[in-house]
């Protein structure tokens, strides 16, 4: 159950946090050549956090 309520959190975050990051590539006006880096790095540092929160659930339990 701990694990289906952490997929969706993690979809829902990921899709928000996303959403936030085209605002601000938008609002900035930064080239187009640059939004797959950005969209890249902050993908891996939200996804490398979400399975450090995974693992210290899975050990807290």
């Amino acid at each position: 159950m701990i694990i289906f309520t952490l997929l969706l959190f993690s979809a829902f975050y990921l899709i928000q946090i996303n959403r936030m990051t085209f605002a601000l590539v938008t609002s900035r006006e930064i080239p187009e050549e640059k939004h797959q880096k950005i969209f890249r790095t902050i993908n891996i540092l939200i996804t490398l956090l979400l399975v450090t929160f995974y693992v210290e659930l899975v050990y807290a339990v």
